[in-house]
């Protein structure tokens, strides 16, 4: 992999992200050690990858206590900076945090470990009175100790919902930097939102955050189900399209899916006087996603920097 920009420049000139799946909390240290060769081999191949989010997979109960599915991301993120030559971003979801203290807690612990980007997350449901704050106070409380250290903090964006561009201002102005977007398979929400988005920032007189359009690869009946449950909206011709003809092939639909609306983005959005900085962020919803996330991390690579505005080229390289 070639010499890396700093994940500060790249959020300015269009950011080309990979989000891996860390390994399962019970999975042997060999298996484990295997599967991040693996993911490393592949990611050699992509010098354009300018950094790494690890996700913290976590399901919730009826009551929204949560069940971890993988070992602390931090210790992955770690490992994965160190061999990849790349900067790396670790999600949190605060709810399930025991309380607002807690945040810093977990803030300092994650820069003592040399980590200094996070993503802060909510809980999955407005209905549950979750344990730790609101994602706009633990914004509040982590961002001035990341910044203090050049950390950067990011938020979830999720387009289809009701009123989300208010909540990225609001997000925003608490110390948001970037936000990942939810799982993207169509253009119109997405579009959408980064117009009202950029007004209200420009109404605010607050520089808009960059926002990551993500996406993932579909390869079976099973993964728009499990895409469906994250919260990802797949209309039906979409699914359809991608699905329907050989098994084999559906990856490779999905990457052309996916660059279909990363292309109907920049047509659709249009930027005006305060531009809303884009980017991409690729997903692997799962181990056996591996090769097909990793082929679209390598589309996108190739496409990226086309008709990106002319300073954002110059620093790209």
């Amino acid at each position: 992999m070639t010499a890396p920009r700093s994940f500060a420049d790249a959020l300015r000139a269009r950011p080309l992200l990979f989000e891996p799946v860390p390994p399962a909390l019970r999975a042997s240290a060999a298996r484990a050690a295997r599967y991040t060769e693996q993911l490393l081999g592949l990611l050699r191949e992509i010098p354009r990858l300018d950094a790494l989010i690890v996700p913290e997979l976590v399901d919730e109960n009826h009551e929204g206590r949560p069940f971890y599915r993988s070992g602390d991301p931090r210790d992955f993120a770690r490992a994965l900076s160190v061999a990849a030559d790349r900067d790396v971003v670790v999600n949190k979801v605060v709810a399930h945090l025991p309380t607002e203290d807690a945040v810093d807690a977990w803030t300092r612990e994650t820069l003592e470990r040399t980590i200094r980007h996070v993503v802060l997350v909510g809980g999955s449901s407005r209905y549950i009175p979750y344990p730790g704050p609101p994602v706009i106070e633990a914004n509040r409380r982590s961002g001035p100790l990341l910044a203090s250290s050049g950390g950067l903090l990011g938020n979830i964006s999720i387009p289809q919902r009701t009123g989300e561009s208010h909540r990225m201002l609001a997000k925003t102005k608490a110390g948001a930097a970037f936000f990942t977007t939810q799982i993207l398979f169509d253009s119109e929400a997405i579009v959408k939102v980064l117009r009202e988005y950029e007004r209200r920032c420009r109404e605010a007189e607050t520089p808009p955050a960059a926002v990551l359009l993500s996406f993932a690869p579909l390869t079976e009946e099973t993964d728009s189900e499990f895409v469906r449950w994250l919260g990802a909206d797949i209309p039906e011709r979409v699914e359809r399209s991608i699905l329907d003809g050989e098994e084999v092939d559906a990856g490779a639909r999905s990457v052309a899916n996916a660059l279909r609306v990363w292309e109907e983005v920049l047509a659709g959005y249009a930027p005006g006087d305060v531009p809303v900085p884009l980017g991409v962020n690729v997903e692997q919803i799962s181990q056996r996603h591996l090769a097909a996330a990793v082929d679209m991390l390598s589309a996108f690579a190739a496409v990226i920097d086309r008709n990106a505005p002319a300073e954002t080229r110059t620093r790209a390289g």
